[in-house]
């Protein structure tokens, strides 16, 4: 399972960058309202949402494989996987709205402005997810081969 520990940092650049274009895209579709724009908004949400849950998968990994937790690290990890888990769940839940909307051909004009504002909510989950992230690398080289172990992070 190591393997999938050493995966995490290669992954989860996959979803963050779908999901993120993903919200570009389905602007796109209700500025042009192209049929174009509005089907590859849905397949990057879908693709986003695929490489979420790997990202999900290795990252539990990669906390597993990681051997140097103090109170700080921890308390920080805790506030990644949150957001994590609230991110994965946000947009798995828009997948299944949207692809809702889109069976029932129910996807107005009203439900592309809801579903784009929801979709804003969700760059500000992916973004939180990223920061915490990020600042485990930064201030513990979790996942680095320096494998920091500091008792408290330097600011």
């Amino acid at each position: 399972m190591e393997l999938l520990a050493e995966l995490h940092p290669k992954v989860v650049h996959f979803p963050i960058a779908l999901l993120l274009t993903y919200v570009i895209v389905e602007l796109m579709g209700i500025v042009s309202k192209k049929e174009f724009y509005q089907k590859a908004a849905h397949l990057l949400l879908f693709f986003g949402v695929i490489g979420a849950f790997f990202a999900v998968l290795t990252g539990n990994q990669a906390y597993t494989a990681y051997e140097y937790w103090n109170v700080s690290s921890i308390d920080l990890f805790n506030d990644h996987q949150t957001f994590a888990n609230l991110t994965i769940w946000y947009f798995t839940g828009m997948l299944v709205l949207r692809t809702y909307l889109v069976v029932k051909k129910k996807f107005s004009s009203s439900y592309r402005y809801i579903i784009f504002i929801l979709a804003l909510f969700g760059c500000y989950l992916v973004y939180q997810t990223s920061e915490h992230g990020g600042d485990l690398i930064k201030k513990f080289g979790v996942g680095t081969e320096l494998n920091i172990n500091l008792t408290e992070p330097n600011d």
